[in-house]
């Protein structure tokens, strides 16, 4: 017997329809392409060489040959920035598949048994939830040493803890749900109730909070870079940047106001990608605009 899972109250048609209604989505997602595609642009093509020195160009303003400037070593600040995201991106994106690969199943897993299991994960979750990822990538590189694996692996840890309430949240809600009855009726076992039914129907909700800790995960590698635990040189990285430019923000503001706005525009068009696909998956969260 096959049981039906919950499908959505609307078309695919009408759930479009929402999102080029929806100016933040648009906003958000119009920002993200961007930089995922100045990412990829910067693995076959950057204005210049980002592991050149040239300090006779050392801190060279804005101009038609360098458009962002130069850093104190003459490289061209457009060229890093480009790499720079392609590298914040690879952190964030692995590190979140990591917390989702990790979370998800532990979370489903906790709602599914409940009871003793269920309190035993869940503390041990907040355990690991006290450990922001600066302080587990501290002790990460106390081992291993600095670099942009040990602070995949700080963000990783840090955004397990996340989904698995997510993911334990959300499973909740859909067990007492009939058609889950239904199918413990039919003799099916907890294990393939979460996989057919439990997680399709929290899918969105996983997605939305995805894209949010996603926009956490470049602001936490710009952090772990800044204080020399991320990528480390020659690799660019946009918090290294920032990290080089503090002592001259008199002489040369450029090297900060640019990285530092790559920052702020990357994590603002996550977020407002996030914030919009809550309006538009989940009616529940939609809000007047």
């Amino acid at each position: 017997m096959t049981m039906r899972v919950d499908l959505p109250e609307e078309t695919i048609a009408g759930v479009l329809a929402k999102a080029l209604g929806n100016r933040s989505f648009l906003i958000g997602l119009a920002i993200t392409l961007l930089i995922v595609a100045v990412a990829f642009l910067s693995f076959v093509w950057t204005p210049y060489d980002v592991t050149k020195l040239v300090i006779a160009d050392k801190t060279q303003p804005p101009s038609w040959a360098h458009w962002f400037g130069t850093d104190h070593f003459g490289r061209d600040i457009l060229s890093m920035i480009m790499v720079g995201a392609r590298n914040s991106i690879a952190v964030a994106l692995v590190a979140v598949g990591i917390g989702m690969g990790i979370g998800v199943p532990l979370g489903a897993f906790a709602a599914a048994r409940g009871g003793l299991a269920d309190e035993a994960l869940m503390r041990v979750n907040d355990l690991v939830f006290a450990f922001p990822a600066l302080l587990s990538a501290i002790m990460i590189t106390a081992i291993f040493g600095p670099g942009a694996f040990n602070a995949i692996i700080a963000i990783g840890i840090f955004n397990i803890p996340v989904f698995a309430r997510v993911a334990r949240a959300g499973a909740l809600a859909i067990w007492p749900r009939e058609f889950i009855l239904a199918a413990r009726a039919a003799g099916k076992g907890m294990t393939r109730i979460s996989i057919e039914h439990i997680l399709p129907n929290i899918a969105t909700l996983l997605l939305v909070q995805g894209t949010i800790q996603f926009a956490l995960g470049i602001l936490a590698e710009a952090g772990l870079s800044y204080v020399g635990l991320g990528a480390q040189p020659p690799m660019p990285s946009w918090g290294r940047m920032l990290f080089d430019a503090q002592t001259r923000m008199v002489t040369a503001p450029w090297m900060a106001i640019f990285p530092g706005m790559a920052i702020v525009i990357t994590v603002l068009g996550l977020n407002l990608l996030g914030d919009g696909l809550a309006d538009i998956l989940d009616p529940k969260s939609r809000r007047r605009r």
